[in-house]
C-alpha cells in the first residue's frame, strides 16, 4: 500500500527519477538543473526523487520553479518531513506534484528505511538517471534496483580522480548505465524524440525474408513500436525462436530495438 498527498498522475507517459549524492558539487548542480530545464519541453514529464539533501532537493526545487509537476518519496510517514528544512519544498510540491510513502503516519525517519524506498523511486520510473554519486551511495542502489527490474538506467560522466562521479563511471563502465550528457540524450535514448524519425522503409523488398521475420515484418509495418510480448503472443514462435528471428531482423537493419523491450521498423 502506498499512501499519497498531491495531485500529480503518477501514470504520466513519462515519468523519471533524478538522483545523486547528497554533497554534491557545483557541477553536479548545474548538471541537475539543465536536465531538468530540458525535461521540460518533452511534456508529460514527471520527474521523481527523494525528497533527500543535495540531488533530489535540487530536482525538486527546480520543477517547483518551473512549475513541472514532481514527486517525492518519502522514508517515513507522510505526516512529517526529513530533512525538516525540506518542509516548504514539500508543501509546494504537493500543490504542483506530491509526496508518496509507503509506510504510515508516526513512521519515523529510521536509516532502514531510506534504502527500502529507493525501490518505489526506481519502480515507479521508466528511466533513472543518476547525475552524481559515490560508488556505495544510495543512488547507486536505486539505479541497481531500476536495472533489476528491467527499467532504463542513465548517468552523467565525470572526472576519473573525482569521488563524487565514481558511482556514475562505474555505471557507465559497467554497461548498467547509458551515458548522457544532456536532456535531449535522453530522449533519444528513450525514443521520446521522435522529430524527424523516418517512416517506416520497404526494406523487405531488397531482402529475401523467411516466413517467421515476414510475421514480425507485417506486426511492425505502420505502427509506433511492438512490445516483445504482442510479438510472441502474435506469431507463435517460441521465445527462442522469436529472440534469434529478433536478431537477425536487426542485424539486417529492417528493425531496432527500443528500451523496454519494443520493436520498430527502421
Amino acid at each position: 500500500m502506498l499512501f499519497y498527498k498531491g495531485n500529480a498522475d503518477l501514470n504520466a507517459t513519462k515519468v523519471v527519477a533524478v538522483v545523486g549524492t547528497r554533497k554534491n558539487t557545483d557541477y553536479g548542480h548545474k548538471l541537475c538543473e539543465e536536465l531538468v530545464e530540458g525535461l521540460q519541453s518533452m511534456g508529460n514529464i514527471l520527474v521523481v526523487s527523494g525528497l533527500a539533501l543535495g540531488i533530489d532537493a535540487i530536482a525538486h526545487k527546480k520543477c517547483v520553479s518551473l512549475g513541472m509537476p514532481t514527486v517525492g518519496v518519502l522514508g517515513h510517514g507522510l505526516d512529517r518531513i526529513y530533512p525538516y528544512n525540506h518542509k516548504e519544498l514539500s508543501e509546494q510540491m504537493v500543490e504542483h506534484g506530491g509526496i508518496l510513502a509507503e509506510f504510515p503516519s508516526e513512521t519515523l525517519p529510521d536509516r532502514n528505511n531510506f534504502p527500502m524506498r529507493n525501490r518505489i523511486v526506481a519502480g515507479l520510473s521508466d528511466v533513472t538517471v543518476v547525475v552524481e554519486s559515490h560508488v556505495s551511495g544510495g543512488a547507486l542502489i536505486t539505479a541497481h534496483m531500476a536495472s533489476g527490474y528491467n527499467r532504463e538506467v542513465a548517468a552523467f560522466p565525470g572526472r576519473v580522480n573525482d569521488s563524487r562521479s565514481a558511482g556514475c563511471n562505474e555505471l557507465i563502465r559497467t554497461n548498467i548505465a547509458g551515458m548522457i550528457t544532456k536532456a535531449e540524450d535522453l530522449a533519444e535514448m528513450m525514443n521520446w524524440n521522435k522529430e524527424g524519425r523516418p517512416k517506416a522503409v520497404q526494406k523487405q523488398l531488397f531482402i529475401n525474408l523467411s516466413p517467421d521475420e515476414q510475421k514480425i515484418v507485417d506486426m511492425l509495418n505502420g505502427k509506433d513500436n511492438v512490445h516483445a510480448d504482442e510479438l510472441f503472443y502474435t506469431t507463435g514462435l517460441a521465445n527462442s525462436q522469436l529472440a534469434a528471428t529478433l536478431l537477425q531482423l536487426e542485424m539486417q537493419g529492417v528493425i531496432k530495438s527500443l528500451p523496454g523491450k519494443l520493436y520498430r521498423m527502421y
